[in-house]
């Protein structure tokens, strides 16, 4: 027997469709940045850094080394944003059931708001102060601008989505379950007038 992967639990409302296209965006969002560093330690002009000057700040200036740092960073990233999809997805209602003790069991969503709230402004603050702080501090621009800085601001302009997409994402599945739990309320009020009901007219 199989489920269906995008059906949501039991009395949550499907996700509307520019929420999946938000959190499918966040997911990729720190993908170009990762191809930029990678390009980066195997020698392709970048415009901002040179392999060299990457190279020195790195324990025997190894490329190696170099990598192997840069591809853990990458894959922190882009786990940390992939979980967005869970806003979304069935998996941001129910464990998944190969997960150790936890699998099967609802996902308590306001633990899950909470934590992708918290996300979501601290990546807005981790990219968007660097970024405009640069801008706003940086010397005069030189009228020419390099195929490398261009690759470099095509790259990293992604993550500044990141932040409020999954915040927007986030209210998006709060709202979802809050319904859930009204609806919830309103059919355990019923039931309870319905049993005092018959009771009386026994």
């Amino acid at each position: 027997m199989t489920t269906d992967s995008t059906k949501p639990a039991p009395g949550v409302l499907p996700p509307p469709r520019w929420a999946v296209r938000a959190a499918h965006v966040v997911a990729w969002s720190t993908v170009p940045s990762g191809v930029w560093r990678i390009a980066l330690v195997l020698g392709v002009p970048v415009g901002v850094m040179e392999r060299e000057e990457f190279l020195a700040g790195l324990p025997g200036h190894s490329p190696l080394v170099a990598m192997a740092y840069v591809l853990l960073i990458g894959a922190v990233a882009e786990t940390a944003s992939y979980v967005a999809l869970g806003l979304v997805r069935p998996w941001g209602d129910v464990v998944p059931r190969w997960i150790p003790l936890l699998g099967g069991r609802p996902v308590d969503h306001r633990f899950a708001v909470l934590a992708a709230s918290l996300g979501a402004l601290a990546v807005t603050v981790l990219w968007w102060v660097p970024f405009f702080g640069g801008l706003l501090t940086a010397p005069s621009p030189d009228p020419g601008i390099s195929a490398g800085e261009v690759f470099f601001v095509a790259s990293y302009a992604p993550l500044l989505l990141w932040g409020p997409l999954l915040a927007a994402v986030t209210w998006s599945y709060h709202r979802r379950h809050r319904l859930r739990d009204r609806v919830r309320r309103a059919v355990a009020r019923t039931a309870v007038r319905s049993t005092g009901t018959s009771g009386r007219q026994g």
